[in-house]
């Protein structure tokens, strides 16, 4: 049987279509973002997911976090789903997702052992023209190359069972990746003050005090604190800005966060 793949939806609007500008692109974000030390082992970052022109600084600071980490063997990916309404969590059930920059394998062995849960389904038709996951690929590609993926989207399914549906892949060479943005369309001064009630509740912990307004991975982001909160994880805010900071107007922003945790 030939690989199943399943092509890019957003290259040439949310990041660039051709190969060179593109890992030029992601290069550059990389060198630009703030380096940062922190005192754990990496194995949970959230990440924005918008057009890397407005989102791609934030996210840059946690991929440079990635960088030369051979203890990585898998990447479970978690990001809602914009298009399509669906309950639990999705799989595209392909072998392969492709970039302008080459293919990232889906791993066999992960999807499976997920796909055991009554709550994870294949869903081509989910995953055909969704974002967020996408968009997180060409940066895996240039700081993990040849990392194979577990691509999940979220639908409606309570974090908590999320949560323990990627507890059964977490092993400890396994990283967490969250794809959310943040508040949508405020003004800055009102999306500030929301995401920053937004990053209390993170930095605290509080998964309930995460609203349906907080951030549109909002369901990815309590599984990943129900994680963290059972394993003992400590937490660092790596950067918080709008669209209005990186390339837009200030009178109508997205929000942009990127935390990472560990032990």
């Amino acid at each position: 049987m030939h690989p199943t793949v399943r092509p890019p939806a957003v290259a040439g609007s949310f990041y660039p279509a051709d190969r060179s500008r593109l890992e030029a692109d992601v290069r550059g974000y990389l060198a630009a973002a703030k380096p940062f030390e922190i005192d754990f082992r990496l194995r949970i970052l959230v990440v924005p997911h918008a057009g890397y022109v407005y989102s791609g600084p934030v996210a840059a600071a946690g991929y440079r976090l990635l960088e030369n980490r051979a203890d990585v063997r898998r990447i479970v990916m978690l990001g809602p789903s914009h298009y399509v309404w669906f309950s639990g969590l999705t799989l595209p059930g392909v072998d392969f997702l492709e970039t302008p920059l080459g293919d990232v394998a889906v791993e066999e062995s992960g999807a499976a052992e997920a796909l055991k849960s009554p709550l994870v389904v294949d869903s081509a038709e989910a995953h055909e023209r969704e974002h967020s996951l996408e968009v997180q690929l060409p940066f895996l590609q240039v700081v993990a190359p040849g990392t194979p993926v577990v691509p999940m989207l979220t639908g409606d399914v309570d974090p908590v069972d999320v949560a323990d549906v990627v507890d059964s892949l977490f092993d400890e060479e396994t990283l967490l990746l969250i794809s959310s943005d943040l508040s949508h369309y405020h003004e800055y001064e009102t999306a500030r003050r929301l995401d920053a009630e937004t990053v209390h509740a993170i930095e605290t912990f509080d998964s309930a005090a995460l609203g349906r307004e907080s951030a549109c991975g909002r369901t990815g982001i309590q599984a990943a604190l129900h994680i963290a909160d059972r394993r003992g994880y400590r937490m660092q805010t790596l950067d918080l800005r709008n669209s209005g900071d990186t390339a837009g107007p200030h009178d109508r922003v997205v929000g942009y966060g990127t935390f990472a945790f560990g032990n």
